[in-house]
């Protein structure tokens, strides 16, 4: 691949030219990463996104040379300041990184000491890599910690790690990177375990500490709306590939390589309707290293594939005329009609919406924890978890519960499946009150009629059984009189039910990927025939085509079984795209609730506004106000006093005489099916304007 730089600017800052790494184990070689280039200038910020094992964090690893025992460079040059870091001495190496060159991992948990007080940790990057006195190094880390607008500078720096948030954690992180000012800030997945307003204020920290310090940057990311909202340039990957590389511009609104064109149709953005327009999930499996196809890696998932020609020989990069730096890794781009709509579009049905098979009528839970009473002495303090939550949910509906972490989404869904028992209220299913009945007490019928999906499926699934096992087992609980054969045969309906082939039945875990152990989760709620699923954050574990495919898989079986579908998530793009109702929780309390429609339209309750603003949108042609929460989540063990969001609402102001700090709001009505907890005049409310707006193409 032909390294295409800027013909009269200056040199790029880093320079990787036909790079090649592979991983050695006893049996094979298997290459990670063939024939990779891209140019990151002076002050450039380049992303590079694409699925899980497609090679985006090795080239970063292999950036900072920290590939392993079985990791290798086998071809190509990383430069850097015009210096080969492949080639480069260990003790060189150790000068750069870290001083010109920093990483941000992520988890921040695993780039910080639990031992070591922040300052400490801080102040030693300095000492080391520019040998500064202490005194002086703490005094830059006070000043950093300014910068990545942490409160109270001191403080922070005489803290442990497990005495921050995560989002203060990350950005704890972000001020050691920046420690020693590094020319060049390569950044991996920096926000993916953060809610989306932590996402919306780190992001723009970091494009503000980027401007500052003039760093450069290597966005790594999954997510396209991020790297629109901080990048200048763009690096497909697929399978080991750089498949497209462009200005972000170019690249979202004129994209020259299938897989780009895929990845984009299988993500809910503005316009996307489960019914009318629905994501088309990219079809087939993503290769393994050692099974890649010949010619094309993508040519087996692509529309656009031709025999003999797609799969004769390797694909070389092509540049795109008229667009400066913008190049594809598809013969046929030229040939293809991009304004085309996709061939495996389809119109489906809404579900049927029934009568009411859910109500909660003021659930409450509260836990009572104190180290005092647990030595036998001092008052008991309470965690309000839940407080008064009211919702009625239909046969055939998806209702979305979304909200940051701590909002007691969580808590919720453990009363409901009986994992807890509330504190008060009524929970009732089917007419049968169950709000004071743990799950070992409930009766066969209930459980199965209330079924879970968990957020992670690599944990949920026994790695010793088959796949057909484990199904198999969830109908000895709920088919206790189906003969071992009936139970053989309704197990592989499942997995016809889920689209997986019937002979995964003898496969184990470990031979899934994620997407298909996810379907295998699915299949095992609906051994029973559940009637209401409780979905917690579902697909956020999952590549955006997986996701597709999963929500799609869903809605189907929600058509054909008439399925209550309790959505909880923090994504409100896939919220948006998939929910009929959309409930909004803060701090344990119901603060809005109301179609879809109603809750991302204005009038908003302050906090759905902030929450709405912060989602990162992977179109050029929509922009959005920028609204950034200040603070944390108080705690649930203190909550303030009055409304729960007072403390961080922009909008406390226009209540006159104190109100939002002394009384919690009532529910307000401002439409039929649309409440908001708000103190907010209806006056002001109807002045609200649109978070989003699209301008035209």
């Amino acid at each position: 691949m032909t390294v295409m730089t800027a013909p009269d600017g200056p040199a790029p800052l880093l320079e990787i030219e036909n790079l090649s790494i592979s991983f050695f184990t006893r049996l094979r070689e298997i290459p990670a990463v063939m024939d990779f280039s891209c140019t990151v200038m002076p002050g450039e910020a380049m992303g590079l996104v694409g699925e899980s094992g497609c090679g985006k964090s090795t080239v970063a690893l292999a950036v900072v040379r920290d590939l392993g025992q079985t990791g290798r460079i086998v071809g190509g040059r990383i430069r850097f300041k015009g210096r080969d870091l492949a080639t480069l001495p260990g003790e060189e190496l150790r000068r750069i990184r870290g001083r010109e060159i920093a990483m941000i991992y992520q988890e921040p948990m695993a780039s910080l000491n639990p031992a070591l007080r922040i300052g400490a940790q801080l102040a030693e990057v300095p000492m080391i890599h520019e040998g500064l006195p202490r005194a002086e190094a703490w005094a830059r880390a006070a000043a950093i910690v300014a910068d990545v607008r942490l409160p109270d500078p001191e403080r922070i720096l005489r803290a442990y790690p497990h005495q921050l948030s995560g989002g203060q954690q990350q950005r704890i992180v972000i001020a050691m990177a920046l420690m020693s000012k590094p020319a060049l800030l390569i950044l991996d997945e920096p926000t993916t375990a953060l809610d989306v307003t932590v996402e919306a204020s780190i992001v723009d920290l970091v494009k503000g500490l980027g401007e500052k310090y003039g760093t450069s940057m290597l966005f790594i990311s999954h997510n396209l709306g991020l790297v629109l909202d901080v990048c200048d340039r763009l690096c497909v990957m697929y399978s080991g590939e750089a498949v497209e590389t462009g200005a972000v511009a170019d690249v979202f609104d004129r994209m020259r390589h299938p897989y780009t064109q895929a990845l984009f149709r299988s993500i809910p953005l503005p316009g996307a309707d489960k019914t009318t327009r629905p994501l088309v999930a990219i079809p087939g499996n993503f290769p393994l290293p050692h099974e890649r196809p010949p010619g094309c890696n993508f040519g087996p998932r692509c529309d656009y594939f031709v025999a003999g020609r797609c799969d004769a020989g390797a694909v070389p990069v092509l540049p795109v005329a008229g667009e400066e730096r913008h190049a594809t890794r598809c013969l046929r781009w030229q040939e293809i009609d991009w304004t085309a709509p996709p061939k495996a579009a389809r119109r489906t049905e809404r579900a049927r919406v029934g009568e009411v098979v859910l109500r909660l009528e003021d659930l409450r839970k509260y836990y009572e924890v104190s180290a005092a009473r647990m030595s036998g002495s001092g008052p008991a303090r309470v965690v309000r978890a839940n407080e008064t939550i009211s919702f009625e949910a239909r046969a055939g509906e998806t209702l979305a519960i979304v909200g940051e972490s701590g909002c007691g989404k969580s808590t919720f869904a453990k009363v409901l499946m009986g994992l807890e028992t509330a504190t008060a209220g009524r929970i009732i299913l089917y007419d049968q009150d169950i709000q004071d009945t743990p799950i070992e007490r409930r009766s066969t019928a209930t459980v199965s009629a209330l079924q879970m999906v968990f957020q992670n499926p690599f944990d949920t699934l026994n790695p010793s059984m088959t796949v057909g096992r484990q199904i198999v087992r969830a109908l000895e609980v709920f088919d206790r009189d189906a003969s071992e054969g009936e139970r053989q045969e309704k197990m592989l309906r499942l997995l016809d039910l889920v689209k997986l082939p019937r002979e995964f039945a003898e496969r184990m875990p470990r031979q899934l990927s994620g997407g298909q152990k996810q379907r295998v989760g699915i299949a095992r709620a609906f051994a029973g025939g559940a009637k209401v699923v409780v979905a917690d954050e579902p697909v956020s574990a999952l590549d955006v085509s997986v996701q597709a495919a999963i929500t799609d898989l869903l809605m189907d079986i929600q058509r054909q079984n008439g399925t209550t579908l309790l959505f909880i998530s923090h994504d409100l793009s896939i919220v948006r795209y998939l929910a009929d109702r959309v409930m909004v929780m803060y701090l344990g309390h119901v603060v809005e609730i109301g179609s879809t429609a109603q809750v991302f339209a204005p009038p908003y309750h302050p906090y759905t506004e902030a929450l709405l603003s912060a989602v990162p949108i992977a179109d050029t042609h929509v922009t959005k106000k920028r609204i950034l929460l200040e603070g944390d989540i108080p705690s649930a063990m203190t909550p303030p006093p009055g409304c729960p969001f007072q403390t961080r609402c922009r909008w406390k102001a226009s209540v006159p005489g104190g109100l939002c700090e002394r009384e919690v709001p009532p529910m307000v009505t401002l439409a039929p099916g649309h409440d908001i907890k708000c103190h907010l005049a209806r006056a002001i409310l109807d002045r609200m304007e649109p978070v989003f707006s699209t301008v035209a193409a």
